[in-house]
Formats: structure tokens, C-alpha cells, sequence
């Protein structure tokens, strides 16, 4: 299975008004260009996807939705609780073994949860540091997602580096 893990693009500040609720706050116009610019950067690595995984906070749906139109899979778009911070990796990867078990997954999240997912599936504990910033894109491969919970880390990209191949 290839994993694509994406940090949702730029979103309106916590705390601006009307957006008191941070499950609501959508991405701002800069972070919607930005991120179409990250996607096509992405189509440069020949990436394909079958499904794209979302938390539903609003900016996450609105990165994966994103990410759907480039693809073209609008139906293939989901949402589900276990991409909510702290998150719990091993309901998200009995998950996506039930309900998902396709080639290419993206999931779309937050920070500091993905580096987490990501250091869990690559060392088996949460504490490496990495640094996903908004927008950035991980690629993780995995023989057996299932049984092991294991995966390689075979690139993180950062957004600047995406919007640059979308050039």
C-alpha cells in the first residue's frame, strides 16, 4: 500500500472572529492556491490515488477536496473520525483495512497528529521529530499496513518544493 499524507493547506488563524469553533475554519484564498499549486506538483511524481481519507474539519475537507478535483475522485472522498486530533492510529489502520484497503490512500489531517502517524508506522513510536508543514506532502510505503503496522518513509516534501514542481 502507498500512504500520501497531507497536512491541510493554510487556514483562517485560531481565534479570528466567526471561527471561534476550530473545527470550522476553513483555508484562506492564499492557502487554496497554494495547495492546487501543491497538487499539481504532486502529478509530477506520477502519483496515482483510488481514495482520499479526510478528518472533517472544514480546512482539512476543503485540502482534500482539493486534492479530489485534481484527481478526479470526488467520490472517492471520505471522512472519518480517527483523522480528529490526538487520534487513535490503530482504529485509523483498522479502518482503513475495513473499509479502505486499497493501492493508493491519501490521508488528509493536522499536525502534530500525521508526524506522529508517521513516525508510529516508520519506528513504532511517536516521538521522532518531523516537521510537515501546512500543505506538505509524505509518502510512506508498506508490504503488510495490516499485520505489522509498518511502513518506509520514502519522501516528505515540503509545500515550498511542491509548488516549485508545479511550475
Amino acid at each position: 500500500m502507498n500512504l500520501y499524507i497531507v497536512r491541510h493547506a493554510i487556514a483562517v488563524q485560531r481565534g479570528t472572529p466567526d471561527y471561534e469553533d476550530d473545527t470550522k475554519r476553513p483555508l484562506t484564498d492564499k492557502g487554496r492556491k497554494k495547495m492546487k499549486k501543491i497538487v499539481q506538483g504532486l502529478r509530477q511524481f506520477d502519483t496515482r490515488l483510488n481514495t482520499i481519507l479526510s478528518s472533517p474539519y472544514v480546512r482539512a475537507r476543503d485540502t482534500a477536496k482539493i486534492l479530489a478535483d485534481e484527481f478526479k475522485l470526488e467520490n472517492q472522498l471520505y471522512f472519518s473520525e480517527n483523522l480528529v486530533p490526538p487520534g487513535n492510529f490503530e482504529a485509523l489502520v483498522d479502518e482503513i483495512h475495513e473499509k479502505y484497503d486499497v493501492e493508493n490512500l491519501a490521508l488528509v489531517g493536522h499536525e502534530p497528529m500525521l508526524s506522529q502517524l508517521i513516525s508510529w508506522l516508520t519506528t513504532g513510536h511517536t516521538d521522532m521529530e518531523l516537521n510537515l508543514k501546512k500543505g506538505g506532502v509524505c509518502y510512506l510505503s508498506s508490504d503488510n499496513l495490516y499485520q505489522d503496522h509498518r511502513a518506509a518513509l520514502e519522501w516528505l516534501l515540503t509545500p515550498a518544493l511542491m509548488v516549485e514542481l508545479s511550475n
